[in-house]
């Protein structure tokens, strides 16, 4: 069964910081481009980051350049997003996602095809 799981969500105070991980089971990330994406309540689902197959080319939203950053480890299967100097706004389910090896990436979530469950992240004092 191929599935990914998205791990390390919480509760954060503003100005804190999380990371997300996001592991595979039933097949292999190392040669996959993967998206991080989020959706607050109300909101459309955000592409916020993602990653080459090689790890050579990775992109950011606006919204979290600076503050995140994506990261992988193909030894463990799993890629990561740091996320640093998080605020309220930052407050939402984040998914991950794979599709087949590009050499640049895109946040385009429609070009995904295997995505995880998501994890809660919350921003609040």
């Amino acid at each position: 069964q191929l599935q990914l799981v998205e791990s390390g969500g919480g509760l954060v105070q503003p100005g804190g910081s999380l990371r997300l991980s996001c592991a595979a089971s039933g097949f292999t990330l190392d040669s996959r481009t993967v998206g991080w994406f989020r959706q607050a309540p109300g909101k459309e689902r955000e592409g916020i980051s993602c990653i080459s197959g090689t790890g050579g080319h990775r992109n950011y939203a606006e919204s979290v350049k600076g503050r995140f950053t994506i990261s992988r480890d193909n030894a463990k299967n799993t890629v990561y997003l740091q996320m640093d100097s998080l605020k309220p706004e930052d407050t939402a389910v984040y998914y991950c996602a794979a599709r087949e090896f590009t050499v640049a990436c895109e946040r385009t979530a429609s070009l995904y095809e295997y995505w995880g469950q998501g994890t809660q992240v919350t921003v609040s004092s």
